[in-house]
């Protein structure tokens, strides 16, 4: 996980070290400096504990979505609304945010997600009931998929 002053800009399910996530955040927030103050994430490390044994089906932080496109940014807090345990389409997705015809620009943003779980990519599927793709890998969406689908209404 990374952080600005605004809130929580990254989050990275599969990273094989240290280095490619600097080289990440370097990539997507330049002019940021990283500082290992796990301190910081205490709180949202308790929530992830929680959403993970079913006990939390909202996240309470501040996020930055500085890094995206304002289109990437409308898709990224559209993808908030989707309720815990419930899927919307790709198809969705594109016309919640006004653009109807641009359901495959709005996977593209979908997938291009720098804070998957607490932004939940992973509650978009195929208008046909499919899982379609996840960037953190399909089993990981399944994994989350389940286990949300497993404590709805339990909470």
């Amino acid at each position: 996980m990374a952080a600005t002053n605004k809130g929580i800009c990254r989050v990275r399910l599969r990273l094989t070290g240290e280095a490619e996530f600097l080289d990440d955040l370097a990539a997507n927030y330049p002019g940021l400096v990283p500082l290992k103050r796990t301190t910081e994430f205490r709180d949202l490390v308790r929530q992830f504990d929680r959403y993970f044994r079913g006990k939390l089906d909202r996240f309470q932080c501040r996020l930055d979505l500085g890094a995206g496109t304002p289109f990437q940014q409308g898709i990224w807090r559209r993808l908030g609304t989707i309720p815990y345990g419930q899927t919307r389409s790709y198809r969705w997705l594109a016309q919640a945010v006004g653009r109807p015809s641009a359901y495959r620009a709005a996977g593209n943003a979908n997938g291009r997600n720098p804070i998957p779980i607490l932004i939940p990519c992973h509650r978009v599927i195929r208008d046909n009931g499919e899982l379609g793709g996840y960037t953190g890998g399909l089993d990981i969406k399944r994994f989350l998929l389940d286990l949300e689908h497993k404590t709805h209404g339990i909470i």
